[in-house]
């Protein structure tokens, strides 16, 4: 049963189904960091998915699983799928990988992503690839010290093409195992065109700001709602795409 099926369930559905349980797996955006030692789970992106999905109807709960963990890659995320996603037996999975993957082999990225698609596809679970934003493209003032040697790398990862090839190697792959892509990257190179997208990082180096998050939420609720069930949504938040 999908996510909008669900969300319309009766009393003796839900008593049959249960309520809607959604995972979010991936790194410290998804876990919810922001600026440098911060961390606001009221607004990252599945935190306002879960209130537009409950803001068509609230009869239904909602639970969301947050499976983030600042720093880690998909490589080293692979060995607690089992436990920490799909114990939990969720309607939906959102993958988000990559800022951190970038720093090491292409490989080392892709096939834990191939694992981790196949595994969770397997589970019965809808599957939504939610591809990252961009990294920074220079060292902008106020990148605080201890990240200046990092927030350069970052930058040449960026503007070299490296991020570029990695998260366009994903999509490819997820595209060839059926699972849906919510390209929240190609997103953010479109509003790099007219925008500094530098100053939508929290950090000056990875983190989106807190109003940026409403990009990640708002795409996966497009993704999830048929159109002519998510028009009453109000959004009054920075980002309306």
């Amino acid at each position: 049963m999908k996510i909008q099926e669900k969300l319309f369930m009766d009393k003796s559905q839900l008593e049959k189904e249960g309520p809607i349980t959604i995972v979010a797996f991936g790194d410290s955006v998804t876990h919810g960091a922001v600026a440098p030692g911060e961390i606001d789970y009221e607004t990252v992106f599945w935190n306002r998915l879960k209130k537009k999905l409950n803001a068509v109807r609230n009869y239904v709960p909602i639970n969301v699983i947050n499976a983030g963990i600042g720093g880690t890659t998909a490589k080293a995320s692979v060995k607690r799928l089992d436990s920490q996603v799909l114990a939990y037996n969720p309607d939906l999975i959102i993958v988000s990988f990559g800022l951190n993957d970038v720093n090491g082999e292409l490989e080392d990225y892709l096939e834990p992503l191939k694992t981790i698609f196949t595994k969770c596809k397997q589970s019965g679970a809808e599957v939504i690839f939610l591809s990252p934003n961009m990294l920074n493209t220079y060292v902008a003032e106020g990148t605080p010290e201890e990240y200046l040697d990092y927030a350069k790398k970052t930058a040449d990862m960026q503007n070299l093409g490296r991020m570029d090839l990695y998260i366009n190697s994903a999509i490819e792959i997820a595209k060839q195992l059926s699972v849906t892509v919510c390209d929240c990257y190609g997103k953010w190179k479109e509003l790099s065109k007219t925008t500094d997208t530098t100053m939508l990082l929290a950090n000056r180096i990875n983190h989106p700001t807190k109003d940026m998050h409403e990009l990640f939420a708002q795409s996966l609720f497009e993704i999830i709602m048929p159109t002519e069930q998510n028009s009453n949504v109000d959004d009054n938040t920075m980002y309306n795409g």
